[in-house]
């Protein structure tokens, strides 16, 4: 009887340590709500021929992007994973679309899993090939701090700007190649502050964290 008492005492309190282990795991934090993808996104631009882009997904996962305007002849299409070459998690209120008449709409998101940014310039055009930018420095992120009528990027060795209404644009150079990851930025992009003139960033050059400046002018 006294061994049973024992084995019994031993069990329960290697479920107690079970159940308070799992109360003290904390969950993966994500860059935003990664709930269900439920409706479609539509964007619509101000010219009359009525240029429009659509967001559509399915089994709760945002997976393809259409686009048009009348008279185009056409109705564009691709699947997110296709043109970003991976799968990533899309939450509406970190998606932006500035239509520029019916030459580009472009499309700016961060994937909520890995927080990382990406830039769609997708032309209304029946062949021409998308542009795509996997190292966008987009405003969703706080310490990106950027108007919304530009966008900035990075080809891990230097930062660019552009005004998505004029296609103008100007850069500011790293000095190196900071060989970062786009998934984990912040450990060498700490913080961008950027306005039509002036360009400032804290980036990690050389092993060591650098406030760097330039005043621009976008051509």
């Amino acid at each position: 009887m006294r061994t049973t008492l024992v084995l019994l005492t031993v069990f329960a309190g290697a479920l107690v340590s079970s159940c308070n282990s799992s109360k003290t795991t904390n969950p993966v934090k994500t860059f935003c709500d990664t709930g269900c993808f439920k409706d479609s996104l539509r964007f619509d631009g101000s010219s009359t021929l009525k240029p429009y882009l659509v967001i559509s997904g399915t089994s709760c996962k945002a997976d393809t992007i259409s686009w048009s305007y009348k008279g185009m002849g056409i109705n564009r299409m691709t699947s997110i994973a296709d043109i970003v070459g991976r799968d990533i998690v899309l939450n509406k209120d970190y998606v932006r679309c500035y239509i520029r008449d019916t030459a580009y709409a472009n499309l700016i998101f961060n994937d909520c899993v890995s927080g990382r940014g990406y830039w769609l310039k997708l032309p209304f055009n029946k062949t021409a090939n998308i542009g795509r930018k996997s190292g966008a420095l987009n405003n969703f992120d706080r310490k990106f701090v950027i108007p919304d009528n530009l966008v900035a990027y990075t080809d891990r060795g230097n930062l660019f700007v552009e005004d998505l209404a004029t296609g103008k644009n100007a850069m500011m150079t790293f000095g190196e190649d900071t060989g970062l990851d786009f998934d984990a930025i912040h450990e060498t992009i700490d913080s961008i502050n950027v306005s039509p003139t002036r360009i400032w960033a804290k980036v990690k050059v050389g092993g060591k964290w650098t406030d760097l400046e330039q005043k621009i002018e976008l051509k």
